[in-house]
């Protein structure tokens, strides 16, 4: 099966490649969890290791690892890193999602994925 590519901006790859360097690992991994009110959430970590259950894509240098359970939700996403006053944080282009919660702590797909 072929799934849409996980990709990075600039700014995301940066970072993640300055924590890669700090901390050390296999790569991104990005995943999601339920949650919230619209029932799911984004997981970012880096991956200690690359999985036998990982998809593993590659952008700007950068190895990203994505379960493979969690790919539907995530394929053809796209990662960026935006700092806004004091606030740093990832955030998500996501083709698959239908409605955000007004928080924006959690996401909603279409039933059918």
């Amino acid at each position: 099966m072929t799934h849409k590519q996980i990709s990075l901006t600039d700014a995301a790859a940066r970072r993640v490649e300055s924590f890669l360097q700090r901390e050390g690992g296999a790569g991104l991994r990005l995943g999601v969890r339920r949650t919230g009110c619209s029932g799911w959430a984004y997981v970012v970590d880096l991956a200690g290791e690359v999985l036998d259950s990982d998809e593993v894509f590659e952008d700007r240098g950068v190895r990203i690892l994505v379960d493979r359970e969690a790919l539907p939700l995530l394929a053809g996403t796209q990662v960026d890193f935006v700092q806004q006053g004091l606030n740093h944080t990832f955030e998500f282009s996501n083709p698959n999602v239908t409605d955000e919660c007004g928080c924006g702590e959690s996401f909603a797909v279409a039933s059918s994925v």
